[in-house]
């Protein structure tokens, strides 16, 4: 009986998975987000994926851990994006580059997009919709499997639009045919809209993309015109928050912005032409605005070099000011405000150059690092795992070669020494 009790014991010992090593970060400056001071010389404790100390350095890793030395590095918590579009072509004056795209291709584009963003120091994005619907849900799926690299990923399943509207592919050589797969969202009354939420959320989707207006990038339609209504948002709304879930709205016009704000949505995308009274919606709900106020400056030198549209290019010249002019004024009246760059209209990985743009209108380094981490966080609702260096949280720790407090463009990827997500370091180039 001995002798079979000590088998018995030796087999579950044996098949018992062995304890994960701890991994200590040797940090030669830390920041804390959530007070704005730089601690030098600490050491980051790692177990099982997250944080589990952080003191003083001592001069010595404990027994049996693993020591990632960044020692000569400023340490900030993994950066976040929210607002990217990872699962597709990037933007370019083909139209019609969707359609053109196999499935498989559009994977293979999708996994290095995400391996892009994670290098770049971006462990977790908001990835607000696809025009091949779920193509950013096999995507995430893909990256929690751990079959390709990538950020942790919150996604969209596709758009919420009306025929024709910003969501759509428009703007097609005659003879085009769309497929359905690129039309899962398209709804035209509050029933419709009702029954396309469910469609997203029932194919994996974690919250839904709303267009509420016209789009700059889609043919045909016009930023500062409304598409939905707000009882039609707010039927997405009601609907997405019926199961757990919530809305992001695309809206450029002061009108839609104003109108989606008073509906529920949680957050507002790009809202290029926000007045004071659209301002005064979103602080009045405690809307989040999400502006991509880099890619302007993108779009016209990029657009114009490779013969993008006119009608494009004349939308992009009507809105980039008046979005930077309108982030001004919502810093200052204390409007929440995430960070997010609509990655895919410029190269994934690009995605720190937004944050000298938002310092240049009105934020501090230390506002638009939070925006970054610890507010777009509050955004998702994963405040208590995600957005900080905090014993407890997911350890999302990246490694910049100088101090983002004092120079802001630190940030940027050609200043990225080294990434963690989630306890495991990211093989860099």
């Amino acid at each position: 009986m001995k002798r079979a009790g000590l088998a018995m014991a030796l087999a579950v010992a044996l098949a018992a998975p062995a304890a994960a090593q701890d991994l200590v970060l040797r940090a030669g400056h830390v920041v804390d987000v959530e007070t704005g001071e730089i601690r030098a010389d600490q050491a980051i404790t790692v177990r099982d994926g997250r944080i589990a100390a952080i003191a003083p350095w001592t001069g010595d890793a404990p027994e049996g851990a693993r020591l990632l030395d960044w020692s000569a590095h400023v340490v900030v918590p993994g950066l976040m994006d929210m607002h990217t579009h990872l699962a597709e072509e990037d933007q370019s004056a083909d139209l019609a580059a969707p359609l053109k795209a196999t499935p498989a291709r559009a994977a293979f584009v999708g996994a290095r997009n995400a391996a892009a963003t994670l290098r770049a120091g971006f462990t977790t994005v908001r990835d607000v919709g696809a025009y091949r619907g779920f193509a950013d849900v096999a995507l995430r799926d893909a990256i929690n499997e751990g079959l390709v690299p990538g950020p942790r990923m919150f996604v969209a399943g596709g758009y919420v639009t009306v025929t024709g509207g910003g969501g759509e592919l428009t703007g097609l050589p005659e003879g085009s045919v769309v497929t359905p797969e690129f039309r899962v969202g398209v709804a035209d009354d509050q029933a419709q809209v009702r029954g396309a939420v469910d469609r997203f959320l029932d194919g994996g989707a974690d919250f839904i993309k709303v267009i509420a207006t016209g789009a700059v990038l889609t043919a045909g339609t016009e930023p500062g015109s409304s598409e939905y209504s707000e009882a039609e948002v707010s039927a997405a709304v009601e609907a997405a928050a019926a199961r757990g879930s919530w809305v992001a709205a695309h809206a450029h016009g002061a009108e839609g912005i104003a109108a989606a704000a008073r509906a529920g949505a949680r957050s507002i995308e790009h809202g290029s032409l926000m007045d004071d009274a659209a301002i005064a919606e979103m602080k009045r709900h405690g809307t989040w605005l999400v502006a991509d106020i880099y890619n302007g400056d993108y779009i016209d030198a990029v657009g114009r070099r490779d013969g993008w549209s006119e009608e494009i290019l004349r939308k992009n010249t009507e809105t980039t000011e008046a979005q930077r002019a309108g982030f001004r004024k919502a810093v200052a009246a204390g409007v929440n405000i995430a960070y997010g760059t609509d990655a895919g209209v410029y190269p994934h990985g690009d995605n720190g150059r937004q944050f000298a743009y938002m310092v240049r209108h009105g934020m501090t380094p230390l506002q638009a690092l939070r925006s970054a981490t610890l507010d777009s966080a509050r955004l998702l609702g994963q405040e208590a795992t995600l957005g900080s260096i905090t014993v407890g949280k997911a350890a999302d720790l990246v490694a910049v070669a100088c101090n983002p407090l004092s120079d802001i463009t630190c940030l940027e990827r050609e200043h990225v020494r080294g990434v963690v997500k989630a306890g495991d370091p990211v093989p860099m180039p």
